[in-house]
């Protein structure tokens, strides 16, 4: 039989016990976001521009990350400006760099394509780039991505040169060629975001999903894309379900221009204002890239999408070709991009 001192230490014992496990602050640091306020989540490094996490520089926490990782590494980005010129460089994979909220959490830098270097040298469109992903299996969430030199020409936003790369719930801001999805070998999805500019705001040579996204034409522009699809890729640049906004006047954009002379982009069930011209496409001078472009369209609605006077070398989609070829695994064949 226990006495009562015995018993009393026992009961002290477990106590104890409890406290600890529940008390610990043994990484990883678990938080919710903004965007998920019933989710708990788990994160690996918290960035902080006020000092409370374990950087305050994204790019500090990127450094961090060894090179070659195979697991998922999961970055928690706090509310605050972050004005940092940004690469996720080769070969450091399986990042993912999550906002506390969209609205928030803004990555920014101020370059433009006719920048000069140390040698006196434009940095070009390339390197004026605020973000750089060149990394594999990049996730982003609940983040604005801007470039704030202004209409000062070509200036990038965000430029994707990794496999696997998703965006979710993601802003991209800026005026000429804000997002640059440049690989050929780059496939990419884009899930829920807004993407807003002028001249070839989404351009670029990589096989590129945009799913339920808003691509808003702001005034002084006149063409949404510029892809320079591979010859020997299937797909460039896809938009699904999206919505083609405007704070510009009617029948003042195009689709699309070819970059390259077999550039693809089509726009499948996608939502198009009264901004769209009627020929909704042109050949940027080119009149042999009629022949080598795809251009096409499946059930586009609004006031932009009537396709009566569309240009003739653009397509419109059977039912048979949008079910069998724009699927995501028709797309990404072996990969699956998960949220």
């Amino acid at each position: 039989m226990i006495n009562k001192n015995k018993l009393m230490i026992l009961n002290f014992l477990i106590a104890s016990v409890f406290f600890l496990n529940c008390s610990s602050n043994d990484d990883p640091k678990e938080t919710q976001t903004e965007e998920t306020p019933a989710e708990v989540v788990s994160y690996d490094i918290v960035v902080d521009a006020k000092g409370t996490g374990d950087f305050t520089t994204v790019q500090a926490a990127i450094n961090s990350i060894a090179f070659l990782k195979t697991s998922e590494t999961k970055i928690l980005v706090k509310n605050g400006t972050y004005k940092e010129k940004l690469e996720v460089p080769l070969n450091k994979n399986n990042i993912s760099l999550i906002g506390e909220s969209k609205e928030k959490v803004i990555l920014t830098y101020d370059d433009y394509a006719s920048k000069k270097n140390s040698e006196g040298k434009d940095i070009g469109t390339s390197g004026s780039a605020s973000f750089i992903v060149t990394g594999n299996s990049f996730k982003a969430q609940n983040i604005t991505f801007e470039n704030s030199s202004g209409p000062v020409g070509q200036a990038v936003a965000v430029r994707v040169d990794g496999d696997k790369i998703v965006f979710d719930n993601c802003k991209f801001l800026g005026f000429q060629d804000t997002l640059y999805p440049r690989s050929t070998t780059s496939r990419q999805y884009y899930k829920n975001c807004y993407i807003e500019g002028t001249t070839d705001f989404i351009f670029g040579a990589s096989t590129a999903v945009f799913d339920q996204c808003e691509i808003f034409a702001k005034t002084g522009g006149a063409y949404l894309t510029a892809a320079s699809t591979d010859e020997k890729n299937p797909y460039g640049l896809v938009f699904l379900n999206c919505k083609l906004t405007t704070n510009s006047g009617n029948s003042s954009y195009y689709l699309g221009r070819p970059w390259r002379n077999y550039a693809k982009t089509v726009f499948v069930k996608c939502e198009m204002a009264a901004h769209i011209k009627p020929e909704g496409w042109h050949n940027w001078s080119k009149p042999e890239a009629e022949a080598t472009t795809f251009y096409a369209e499946y059930l586009s609605t609004g006031l932009g999408a009537n396709t009566a006077s569309r240009v003739s070398w653009s397509h419109q989609l059977t039912l048979e070709q949008f079910t069998n070829q724009y699927t995501l695994s028709a797309i990404f064949k072996d990969w699956t991009p998960v949220l």
